[in-house]
This record gives C-alpha cells, sequence and structure tokens, in this order.
C-alpha cells in the first residue's frame, strides 16, 4: 500500500506529513514507557523483520498480491507507540533508499500504513484479550483479529486521504469498495503472518511481548477451603534471561526472508497498485526521486542476476533497518525518566 509521488497533492501531502510528524513526536515520548534494556533490541528487529516481511508478496486472487503492512504486529510485540515509530523506520529507509513509497508521499504513507494500522490493530486487540479467556491462546486469536481488521482500516483510510486531496476524477465511492474489498483478502495473509510470529515469540519468550502483560489474575491456591494469593515468586534476574537467542533467531530468519524468500514473492501487482490501474489513479503517478539510487526497486546496481541482486539488496535492507531501528529505540530508552520498568509478564500461563 505504499503511495507513490504524485497520487496525492501538495497540500493535502503536506498536511499528512504534519499528522504523521506529530504522531513520531507523541511516539517518542510514549515509547519510553514502552522500552527497557530488554525490549529495546526486540524492537529494532521487529522492524527489521516488518522490512523483510514487506518484500515477500503473497498472491490474493484477480492477478493481485498483498504483502504485511506489520503495525498490529508490531504494536502488540513492542507497544503502540514503539510500533509507530518502527513502520517509520521502515518506511523511511525503503522510501530514501529502495525507492518504495513516495518522498512527498512519506507523511501519508506513515500515516496509513504506520498509524492507522497500529492504533487499531492494537485498539482491537486489548478490546479482544479484555473478555476472551486469559489465556495465551487467546493472544494469539486477538493478535490474528486485530491485523485482519487493520488492513482494510488502513484501505479506508487511504480512500479518505485521496476524497481530499488526489489527483484525478474518479468516484470515491468505487474507490472505497475496490480499497476494502481486495485488502479484507490482504488483511487475512496479515492476519495469519501476525497470529503465528506473536504466537512463537509467547511460546519462547512471553516476558517479552507487550500486549501479554498484566493479562492474567495472580495464582490462588486452596488453603483450609479458601482461596488466597499464591506468594510471589522471585523475579528471574535479567541476565538469567537475555533476550540473545531469540534476537539472534529473528535476525537470521529476517535475512533468510530478505535475502532469499523474497526472490519467490508474487510479481503480481499489489492491492493499491492494482485498483489504482484498474480506476486510474495512478493518471498523474511520478517518478520517485530516489529512482536513481543503488538499490531501487529492491536491486543492487551493477549486478546482473537478479536473485543475487535482490538478495543482497534485502540483506542490506535488513541491516540497515535494524541498525537504524536499535539505534532510535536506545536513544529513546536512555532518555526515558524515573518509573519504573514494565511489568513482567512472567505470570502469563504456563510461565511460572
Amino acid at each position: 500500500m505504499h503511495v507513490p509521488d504524485g497520487f496525492i497533492n501538495a497540500p493535502v501531502s503536506a498536511a499528512a506529513g504534519v499528522v504523521a510528524a506529530g504522531a513520531v513526536a507523541v511516539s517518542l515520548r510514549g515509547a519510553r514507557r514502552e522500552l527497557d534494556e530488554r525490549t529495546a533490541p526486540l524492537a529494532g528487529l521487529v522492524a527489521a523483520f516488518v522490512f523483510a516481511a514487506q518484500m515477500l508478496n503473497f498472491p490474493v486472487a484477480a492477478g493481485t498480491s498483498g504483502h504485511l503492512l506489520g503495525g498490529a504486529l508490531a504494536a502488540i510485540l513492542v507497544g503502540p507507540f514503539t510500533g509507530v515509530l518502527c513502520l517509520s523506520v521502515v518506511l523511511l529507509m525503503q522510501g530514501i533508499l529502495f525507492a518504495d513509497g513516495g518522498l512527498t508521499a512519506l507523511g501519508v504513507n506513515i500515516t496509513v500504513m504506520g498509524v492507522v494500522t497500529t492504533v487499531v490493530g492494537y485498539a482491537v486487540f486489548r478490546a479482544l484479550v479484555k473478555v476472551l479467556p486469559k489465556k495465551r491462546p487467546s493472544i494469539t486469536v486477538s493478535a490474528f483479529v486485530a491485523a485482519l481488521l487493520s488492513v482494510p482500516a488502513a484501505a479506508a483510510a487511504f480512500t479518505l486521504v485521496y476524497a481530499v486531496g488526489g489527483t484525478t476524477d474518479v468516484p470515491i465511492g468505487q474507490v472505497l469498495t475496490a480499497m476494502v474489498g481486495v485488502h479484507l483478502l490482504i488483511g487475512i495473509g496479515e492476519a495469519t503472518i501476525t497470529a503465528l510470529t506473536v504466537g512463537a515469540v509467547i511460546a519462547v519468550r512471553p516476558d517479552l511481548v507487550y500486549g501479554a502483560r498484566g493479562l492474567t489474575a495472580p495464582l490462588k491456591l486452596r488453603v483450609n477451603g479458601e482461596l488466597v494469593d499464591a506468594p510471589a515468586t522471585e523475579p528471574v534476574p535479567v541476565a538469567a534471561r537475555s533476550p540473545r537467542t531469540l534476537l539472534l533467531a529473528g535476525l537470521v530468519t529476517s535475512l533468510l526472508l530478505a535475502g532469499f524468500v523474497s526472490f519467490y514473492a508474487s510479481a503480481n501487482p499489489d492491492g493499491l497498485e492494482k485498483v489504482a490501474a484498474d480506476k486510474g489513479i495512478d493518471a498523474k503517478a511520478e517518478d520517485h526521486a530516489a529512482a536513481d539510487s543503488p538499490l531501487a526497486d529492491y536491486g543492487v546496481q551493477g549486478i546482473t542476476d537478479s536473485r543475487l541482486s535482490g538478495g543482497l539488496a534485502g540483506a542490506i535492507g535488513v541491516g540497515v533497518t535494524v541498525v537504524a531501528g536499535t539505534g532510535v529505540f536506545w536513544a529513546v530508552r536512555r532518555r526515558r525518566t524515573g518509573g519504573t520498568s514494565p511489568a513482567s509478564t512472567s505470570d502469563i500461563p504456563g510461565n511460572a
């Protein structure tokens, strides 16, 4: 759903840029409450994983493909404020280095793909975990539904932006129907990837999943026929619960996805590209300002072998994103003042 230059006029693009800048500023402050010494590196890895997964277009229907947006996934794993920052880092890297998503449309992309998906996804997730049984499977189910709904919500948000600042005269009702319809299908893929990823992390390190914090009541013991709170257990030292293994596994997975699996991604246009071509939205699309970038279109300039070129570009993108993301999140973490570390999730069922 990366919006290119020329789809949205200059005034609305500028206004979206202001909204995006405001959202990033608020998120920088909010992320201080979400990040600790263990989750700051995880947030950088989440950004890299989202970058890698977005290279994997999967077929949906009628010659259309889709890819992960990642807002719900990032919000559930590392928190909604940090999630917005993750998507912002990814979109910035894609726009500047890979000519994916217009530079003048960067504010639109951050607002639609970063803010809307994160806010909607996390709001749905929190609503569901409050009413479902407080079990690990409920977290995975909630993640699935949240991710599913976040994608058509982003499609509707783009339609709203286009209704205000579109550069071509296309009936908005037709755009809305087409965008939401195809992105409902894409949302199924988004939901599947999100649920599998969240479930995998919960299975090995539930204490690192932001959305799983504080979801269970205290453990009860029956004493003399009455239920009483069980004594609190001693927390496991941070050093003994280092996320190093998880981080290494996640980094290797991201490199494999971007550097190898991406070669087999669908070549069909994604949802926005398909709708834009069918409805004439792309009539005034402009060439990307970074079209001459050495990594434009996810290939390394000068390397003729497409598999090698795409794999190297993907690996470079993962590396740059994880370094940039981790740097941002460590800086945010260092600026955090006062307060206690985010609550441990050692009381998640099965983690006693």
